[in-house]
């Protein structure tokens, strides 16, 4: 039964009179000297607007914008993210998101407070103290990649199966062999919970192996705004019991368990992680989420795990020329895996579970053509990540191998009990050394042939729809074989996203300029309306570089990618 929420006011910081009266025209810094935390108080002469010092992206500090001759924006000292602070929107990237804004109010005496309207944390409704667990009641077993298969008593629950074949069209494969048994251990399943619509956590081949067994299994998603099974019915796969249920609201399967599915703050239309709770014990389970419900987590949980490999993008591996030289790459990857790293580490000595599993990165680019990203395209490892969470708490932590099992009891009663983790039987393959290429690779190549591409108006029919426009950037769409070779007959030309027009020759006006060659965008636009960053050179007037086989993220790829 859902349950209605009492809104509740937090005073995050308070200005003195003197402090109100010098409060100059544009952007204020301020810090709660009490707390640590980071305030912005934009004046426009008797209009005050307030936030927090914290970037939407990954909770960069903001600082002031040099560029910005008008002193109405800050930039984010991590990625560069821009915000109009008289607007509390995002400006780079643009159309992209707003900034939860503070409530200003003065006091009685002509100070000034800033107020933050919150919910309590809806995990907290009804809350239950934690039981015994019996040894064996709660056992979590290790898949591949994001899935895991819970058992929690007498009910069996799987997260994210994605255990054959590819995602993101080709570019990515499973590292991991999942145990022989994995369609067994589908089909027992209780109810699955599918966090989001990409393919590495919505895997249709996996899907349909499972539909053929039980079509009827219940399936769980977040109520978000881009629908996770949007493509179903062009997918083939015949499920008959997908269950969207809303935000923040506990989800009873029987007298012990339950779940609530939260958004995340920074992609609320799409991605979304889980609380699992059985007896009191809660199951944390962030997934892909950048900002988890806003920031906001319960704290010492037994279990939790999250994403930690980074490489998601293709930026910088697709990129040469200019700055871009194998140095540069090499040194950029590094530090951004040891961002990612730290900025986990930290989270999780915030939020102090008693036990953490990083999971949700075990991919490759196994496919030839992709040799050279794999080679670049360096992933955090999970050891390194977890000798930094043991050095800074006493967290215990988990590297999952497939097949292996972690019975919760054992380990929350004593971590070095040797029966707390059961590893696979000796001579288990543990990485995948071999993939089933021809099958995907089949349905990539038929997708040329789509009568949908014998007549062009498809093109502006895709680029008008997709809504991309008012940016002075001007892109060559070049069709390509896996080689990067023009593909005989393939289309060729450009779109001048300015005023979304398709011209026969690049405009005279100064411009940014892409050549994207593209391999694989028939097919991706069958099955999922993207066009991908294939082969990609942009020209600046002071840079020049090119991208190849970015896989596709969203709508907003093209312009995400250029403010990176």
């Amino acid at each position: 039964m859902e349950q209605s929420i009492e809104q509740t006011t937090e005073i995050l910081l308070h200005l003195s009179p003197i402090e109100v009266a010098n409060l100059k025209e544009g952007i204020n810094f301020f810090r709660n000297k009490n707390t640590g935390k980071d305030y912005i108080l934009y004046k426009n002469k008797n209009h005050l607007r307030a936030c927090k010092n914290m970037c939407k992206h990954q909770g960069g500090l903001f600082i002031k914008d040099i560029e910005d001759l008008d002193g109405r924006s800050v930039r984010c000292t991590k990625h560069n993210w821009k915000l109009d602070v008289s607007t509390m929107k995002y400006i780079n990237p643009p159309s992209s998101f707003c900034q939860d804004e503070l409530v200003v109010e003065m006091d009685e005496e002509n100070g000034l407070l800033l107020l933050e309207l919150n919910p309590p944390n809806p995990w907290d409704s009804e809350p239950r103290a934690p039981e015994h667990l019996a040894f064996g009641e709660v056992q979590i077993t290790y898949l591949a990649h994001a899935c895991m298969d819970l058992k929690l008593g007498d009910k069996r629950m799987v997260f994210d199966p994605w255990l054959i074949g590819p995602a993101f069209a080709r570019g990515w494969w499973l590292l991991h062999e999942p145990p022989s048994d994995w369609l067994e251990k589908l089909c027992q399943a209780d109810l699955i919970y599918i966090s989001h619509m990409h393919s590495d956590h919505l895997s249709y081949p996996t899907l349909k192996k499972l539909a053929e067994r039980r079509p009827d299994i219940p399936i769980y998603v977040g109520n978000t705004e881009r629908p996770v099974f949007w493509n179903l019915n062009q997918s083939g796969v015949q499920l008959t019991n997908i269950n969207v249920v809303p935000f923040g609201i506990w989800q009873q399967v029987d007298k012990n368990l339950r779940f609530m599915i939260l958004m995340d703050g920074i992609h609320p239309e799409m991605d979304t992680c889980i609380i699992v709770e059985y007896k009191g014990h809660k199951i944390l389970n962030t997934v892909d989420c950048t900002r988890p419900n806003g920031g906001r987590l319960p704290e010492k949980v037994a279990l939790m795990m999250s994403d930690f490999a980074g490489g998601a993008s293709g930026f910088p591996m697709t990129f040469s020329g200019g700055k871009f030289t194998e140095e540069w790459k090499a040194e950029f990857i590094k530090t951004e895996r040891k961002k990612l790293l730290n900025y986990k580490a930290r989270l999780v000595k915030d939020l102090q579970p008693r036990i953490y599993c990083p999971f949700a990165g075990y991919f490759v680019e196994s496919h030839p053509s992709d040799k050279y990203i794999k080679e670049t395209n360096i992933k955090n490892d999970p050891n390194e990540l977890n000798n930094l969470i043991k050095k800074n708490s006493d967290v215990i932590t988990w590297t999952p191998r497939p097949g292996a099992t972690l019975d919760l009891s054992r380990m929350l009663k004593d971590p070095t009990d040797s029966k707390g983790i059961i590893e696979p039987p000796n001579g288990t393959k543990i990485y995948k050394d071999s993939w089933d290429f021809g099958p995907y690779l089949k349905v990539l190549n038929a997708a040329v042939e789509d009568e949908i591409f014998l007549h062009s108006s498809w093109i502006k029919e895709y680029f008008t729809w997709a809504g991309f426009k008012d940016y002075n950037l001007v892109v060559r769409m070049i069709e390509t074989n896996e080689d990067f070779s023009p593909f005989p007959g393939g289309y060729d030309y450009l779109v001048d996203f300015l005023d979304l027009s398709f011209p026969k020759e690049r405009p005279s006006r100064e411009h940014s300029y892409e050549e994207n060659m593209v391999p694989v965008v028939d097919l991706l636009l069958l099955q999922t309306g993207w066009v991908p960053l294939g082969l990609l050179q942009i020209c600046h007037p002071t840079t020049s570089l090119i991208c190849f086989q970015t896989p596709p993220r969203s709508k907003l790829s093209l312009l995400q990618t250029l403010c990176l």
